[in-house]
C-alpha cells in the first residue's frame, strides 16, 4: 500500500471511528438494536469519507460484546462503567474492543484515535482518563507490542 493510500485508509477509519462514537453515544442515551444505529448513521454527512464496513463492525461488535468490555473496563478504571461520561464510555468501549479484538490495529493507533476522539468530543480532561485506561489495557492485552 502506498503512503497516500495508507493515509486515505487510516483517514477513512478515523471517520468510521468518529461515526461509531456518535452511534454508540446515541445508543447509551436511547438503547436500540445495533442494526438501527447502523441504519440511522448510514446517511450521515461524513459517511462517504468513512470506511463503512469498519464503522458497521465497530458498532455491531461493541454492541454484542458490551458486557464483557464493561467488565474489563471496571477492572482497568477507577470507576464503574455506569458512572462514566457517555462519550468517554463509548470511546473506551471502542478502544478496548480494538485492543482486544483487532490485532491488525497497532495498539498506538487504537489509543491515539481514542484519545483524539475524547479530546474532540469529551469533557475537558476526559482524554487523560481514556489514555490511562487504554494504556493499562494495552500493557495487559498486547504485552509484546507495548
Amino acid at each position: 500500500m502506498s503512503s497516500a493510500n495508507a493515509r486515505e485508509y487510516s483517514g477513512n477509519r478515523s471517520v468510521a471511528r468518529k461515526l461509531a462514537l456518535q452511534a454508540l453515544y446515541r445508543w447509551q442515551l436511547n438503547a436500540c438494536p445495533w442494526q438501527d444505529l447502523v441504519q440511522e448513521f448510514g446517511d450521515a454527512e461524513d459517511m462517504p469519507r468513512a470506511d463503512r464496513e469498519y464503522f458497521r463492525a465497530l458498532v455491531e461488535d461493541v454492541w454484542h460484546s458490551r458486557e464483557g468490555l464493561d467488565a474489563k473496563l471496571a477492572l482497568l478504571g477507577d470507576r464503574a462503567p455506569e458512572f462514566l461520561d457517555p462519550i468517554e464510555h463509548a470511546v473506551l468501549l471502542m478502544g478496548l474492543f480494538e485492543l482486544s479484538s483487532r490485532p491488525e490495529v497497532p495498539y498506538r493507533v487504537a489509543i491515539n484515535e481514542a484519545v483524539s476522539l475524547a479530546k474532540r468530543f469529551g469533557a475537558t480532561d476526559g482524554h487523560k482518563f481514556v489514555n490511562a485506561v487504554l494504556d493499562r489495557a494495552a500493557r495487559e492485552l498486547r504485552p509484546d507490542e507495548h
